[in-house]
């Protein structure tokens, strides 16, 4: 999002795309979302917490928590940008938003 850097209290992280850098905010709607999708989101965090989330998952979580992304940019974009950074670098994307699932707060 324009102007103003991603908030980790509020569970926000960011992902650079294309050379932008694109808000992920785990909101309720986008939860709800993510949850009809994947299934219970606790589960997804067990996963995640036992090393078997899979790359599809974290793709579309971060999917669903887009927040004012330009419409040019596809889920297909996401799941490159993942592969492409690797999992050192977007393990701390999903460590935000995970956390912002466990602790909510005031997203």
């Amino acid at each position: 999002m324009p102007g103003r850097p991603a908030n980790a209290a509020r569970g926000e992280a960011e992902l650079l795309i294309r050379g932008e850098r694109l808000m992920l905010r785990p909101s309720f709607a986008a939860l709800v979302a993510a949850e009809e999708e994947l299934g219970p989101l606790f589960a997804l965090v067990e996963r995640a917490s036992n090393g078997e989330l899979r790359l599809s998952e974290m793709v579309a979580l971060f999917w669903h928590c887009r927040h004012g992304w330009p419409d040019a940019i596809s889920r297909n974009d996401v799941g490159e940008v993942v592969a492409e950074l690797g999992l050192s670098a977007t393990t701390p994307i999903l460590r935000v938003i995970l956390r912002q699932i466990l602790a909510g707060g005031a997203a």
